[in-house]
This record gives C-alpha cells, structure tokens and sequence, in this order.
C-alpha cells in the first residue's frame, strides 16, 4: 500500500452484505453503451436473445428427433452370434 491511502475514516464490511449477494458489473463499450442506455435495455434486450436461442435449440433438438427416427431402418434379421467354439479346442 502507498503512504497516501488514507483509510482513517473508512469502515469495515460497509459492501459486504451486497457482495455476498453477488455482483455481475460488466463494462459496455461506447457504441454497445449507446444503443443501450440503461441496465434495464441490455437485461431486455439480453432475455429476448436467450429466450431467441432456447427456441431454436428447441426447433433443432426436434428436427434431429423426427430426422432420427426417419433415418432408422428396423432390423429384419436375426441378431448375429458370435461363432461358438469347441471346448476342448486348443487356444492360439
């Protein structure tokens, strides 16, 4: 610490209770910052992305089901088995 800090007057724990809480500070840059003047325009503008997303994982997740389930050609043979050996046959 430098000479200078002055901390006769500070108190201790005065944030702590709000950063327990947890903090998520983000800095914008300048163009970003002015599209989005206020937390309340990114935490919108934040959720319609999210909720744009979930959607189309949603549409992809059932694409791929119904695309699986077409691809799917169902078996009309027998299982194979594995060839059986005699028991008394010599090993390699």
């Amino acid at each position: 610490m430098l000479a200078e800090y002055d901390f006769s007057n500070a108190v201790r724990g005065k944030y702590y209770e709000s950063y327990k809480q947890g903090t998520n500070v983000v800095l914008l840059d300048a163009d970003v910052a002015e599209v989005f003047p206020s937390a309340a325009a990114v935490n919108d503008a934040l959720r319609l992305l999210a909720a744009l997303a979930d959607a189309q994982a949603s549409r992809r997740a059932a694409g791929a089901r119904r695309h699986s389930k077409e691809l799917r050609v169902p078996s009309r043979t027998a299982p194979k088995t594995p060839a059986k050996t005699p028991s008394g046959a010599a090993r390699g």
